[in-house]
């Protein structure tokens, strides 16, 4: 764990310059907008260690998969989202000296992300070998108004002498990405050109074919008049820029402005792609940097209106959730159905960029909550246009009749991950597909999504539950073999808990589903029947409902827990305390032999299915296998802790959920796993949100209705938080003695608070006693 990041109710803030914690604050202070992102390398040529990135959404590159041997089914390639054209690039030189921060004396140093803004500062003095000291004042961002657009404000002020200063800004398409196979460069250069005062470049992606232009033009300032410039383009092979040469004297600052614009072929035609980023560089440049700067002060104001929360009493509490607000913020919007939230987001290459089941059981329940439903549709419609390839994923694996397994990794639809026993088991993925469906008719009451797009995918979900399992005559019921759950620390197991239960919901959500669109909606239900052939080769709806109620979901007798897997109870079950500290974390310390036979569980696995059907189990039985499950986990997942940290609010387990919310909320600020350098955890993320809401919260929907039951933490004085829920924007304030909720929208809300059915009309304001 490391401590350096300043606690900031508003801001990230790193004072002091330290080369060793570099690439985890490239990864803390990254900027996105939905389109793009950019981790916060330095402008100017740094020399030192760093990891380069700037992401493209959407962009992608299918590497092979780097395995010593092969079986039917596996992956034939592993996705990866694409470090892109550097664009950020701005190199300095004092008298033909080099600014390089590696090289230079660094005093005064200090970078802020301001989240309230989405803004990027960087301010420090460097000096160089010959003694000449420069201070520089660095100000980015990607706009969340013009999403092609970027802005960079570059200022230099020479502090102890006068001569020629000069500015290299440029558009870098030589870049690489850490994790290439046998360091492969990914881009193929279509185009580029350079002028006076502006440069373009377009690159084509191998294999995909994509094509992503650059485009930047420059604005220049001093602050005094007898300034003069001259500016010389330069262009060699993927590599444009221009050249700026201008007299500075001492105590002068001048100013280099760079409007920049990125677009890919997801949003141009390839023929005209460059041409539309120059025109989109030049109308930023039109717009000019204050008026960029305004509207991106409004837009983000606007979205904080909507998802804030405030914690009084605990600024590292209040800073984190904030933090894990605007990454999220930063990485999705919901505008585009073929886009979709890679664990990494735009900070880092690590997971490759690419879609997991952490979209439908963490990220989903966040955009419900604090967006418009067409953000948290757009999740499930991504998935809905995958459908053909989910079944052809099944298909690979000799499933039969439509059945389709949804990808644990992709960013086509296609399966492209690099580990058999994730691929092939870990198949509790399509559960979350399912259930994420239900989640939003449920939040949202969008009930005509079914007949649109979610029953064609439950039918073939349920499909595939239906064939992977199997009668078996000793347990008197179906079973499920060689799965691996959520607790990727035991593989190749028989009846995972978790994922049986997940088969058994889905098979009679489909069957209620199926009823509720015939009568709802029989023209369209017809239409389903001919498409997917359903019923044509047995009596589906019979066989589900008969898995469903004669699936084996193991219970422990003695004890009333729900047994994790068969055979997990004859393990030795060691509370996690009686691992020597210096041996965490045990995927680093122990052979993986030594961890599958153990006891140990990386996260939440039985406690992902109470946390998931929570209304169907009394607190007596929720609490027993809380109880018994969590003093064994390791929470060796960044997705571990929030799910602990909500269960343990519903029991009243105050410190417990405080710690686990602490930790999930401050992973990446105080690089927890010592893993934030390869870039944030973005799905956990959501999950750190859901920590205080659902859990200190207690907000649940059930059967189409809120609940709220809240609780606080002795730590705090105070909170709240906002939720929009079918129409209505709640402000939820939560104090020692009372809870306040504040209809902040023109529609009246039905809900319960504490138990207890109240009502509040439209622009009200609700107060109830704690």
């Amino acid at each position: 764990m490391r401590d350096y990041i300043k606690k900031d109710p508003w801001n990230i803030i790193e004072e002091g310059f330290d080369p060793a914690l570099n690439r985890i604050s490239e990864s803390i202070f990254s900027i996105g907008n939905g389109k793009m992102g950019q981790r916060a390398n330095f402008e100017e040529k740094y020399s030192g260690s760093s990891l380069r990135g700037s992401y493209v959404a959407g962009v992608y590159y299918p590497d092979k998969t780097r395995v010593g041997w092969w079986k039917n089914g596996y992956p034939e390639y592993f996705a990866k989202v694409l470090n892109a054209t550097n664009w950020i690039g701005i190199n300095v030189s004092i008298d033909g000296e080099e600014l390089d921060l590696a090289t230079a004396q660094v005093t005064g140093f200090k970078r802020v992300l301001n989240m309230q803004e989405g803004i990027l500062q960087r301010s420090f003095v460097a000096t160089l070998a010959s003694g000449k000291q420069v201070e520089v004042q660095a100000t980015r961002f990607t706009s969340i108004v013009d999403t092609d657009n970027a802005v960079i404000r570059y200022t230099v002020r020479a502090l102890n002498f006068s001569g020629k200063l000069t500015f290299s800004p440029l558009l870098d398409l030589n870049v690489v990405n850490q994790d290439s196979n046998y360091d492969e460069q990914f881009w193929i250069e279509i185009s580029r050109t350079a002028a006076q005062g502006s440069a373009a470049i377009t690159g084509e992606t191998k294999k995909t074919a994509f094509h992503v232009a650059c485009a930047f033009k420059l604005a220049l300032e001093h602050d005094g008049d007898d300034a003069s410039y001259t500016i010389a383009p330069f262009s060699q092979e993927k590599l444009v820029g221009n050249t700026v040469n201008c007299n500075i004297e001492q105590g002068q600052s001048v100013s280099l402005i760079k409007y920049v614009a990125v677009i890919s072929s997801l949003y141009a035609d390839k023929a005209t792609i460059q041409a539309n980023a120059e025109t989109s560089a030049a109308a930023a440049y039109s717009k000019g940097f204050a008026t960029m700067l305004s509207e991106q002060r409004a837009a983000w104001a606007q979205k904080w209106a909507e998802c804030d929360i405030t914690i009084e009493g605990d600024v590292a509490a209040q800073q984190a959730i904030r933090f894990n607000i605007l990454q999220m913020n930063q990485t999705y919007t919901g505008e585009d159905e073929r886009l979709n939230i890679g664990p990494k987001g735009f900070t880092g290459e690590k997971y490759g960029g690419v879609t997991y089941w952490d979209t439908e059981a963490y990220c989903l329940p966040f955009y419900l909550k604090t967006a418009d439903p067409k953000v948290a549709r757009q999740l499930l419609v991504y998935r809905y246009k995958h459908l053909g390839r989910a079944i052809e994923n099944a298909a690979k694996l000799g499933f039969k009749h439509g059945a389709a397994l949804y990808p644990m990794v992709t960013i086509n639809g296609e399966e492209c991950h690099n580990e058999w026993e994730i691929t092939f088991e870990e198949i509790h993925r399509n559960g979350a597909m399912s259930f994420a469906i239900y989640n939003y008719i449920n939040h949202t009451g969008d009930v005509g999504y079914l007949a649109e797009y979610g029953l064609e995918v439950l039918i073939a979900i349920s499909r595939f539950w239906r064939q992977r399992v199997q009668w078996s005559d000793r347990r008197n019921g179906y079973i499920m073999l060689g799965v691996t759950g959520p607790n990727e620390y035991e593989n190749n197991v028989n009846n995972n808990w978790y994922t049986n239960l997940l088969a058994q919901w889905t098979l009679n959500y489909t069957r209620e589903s199926l009823a509720q669109v015939k009568a709802s909606d029989p023209e369209r239900y017809a239409e389903i029947v001919a498409k997917t052939q359903f019923g044509g080769h047995e009596d589906e709806e019979a066989i589900w409902a008969d898995v469903a109620a004669k699936i084996v979901l193991p219970v422990d007798a003695p004890t009333g827990v729900f047994i994790q897997h068969d055979g997990f109870m004859d393990k030795e079950l060691l509370q996690m305390t009686a691992i020597p500290k210096g041996e965490y974390p045990i995927h680093k310390h122990w052979s993986w032999d030594r961890i599958l036979r153990s006891c140990y569980i990386k996260q939440a696995d039985v406690l992902q299915g109470i946390y998931t059907f929570e209304a169907n189990y009394d607190k007596e039985t929720i609490k027993k296998n809380f109880d018994f499950y969590e003093p064994l986990t390791v929470h060796e997942s960044s997705l571990s802790p929030c799910i602990h940290s909500i269960l343990a609010s519903s029991l009243g387990y105050e410190d417990l959920a405080y710690k686990f919310y602490l930790r999930t909320a401050r992973l990446d600020l105080d690089d927890y796993n010592h893993d934030t350098d390869d870039g944030l955890h973005i799905t956990s993320m959501a999950g750190t949100w859901m920590s205080v809401v659902e859990g200190f919260g207690g907000v649940r929907v059930r059967q189409g209705v809120l609940h709220l039951n809240p609780s606080l933490p002795k730590q705090w004085q105070g909170y709240s938080f906002r939720i929009t829920f079918r129409g209505s924007l709640l402000k939820v304030t939560v104090a020692s003695n009372t809870i306040m909720i504040e209809n902040e929208s023109d529609l009246g809300l039905m809900l319960y608070v504490s138990g207890k059915e109240m009502r509040i009309p439209a622009r009200q304001l609700l107060t109830v006693a704690r």
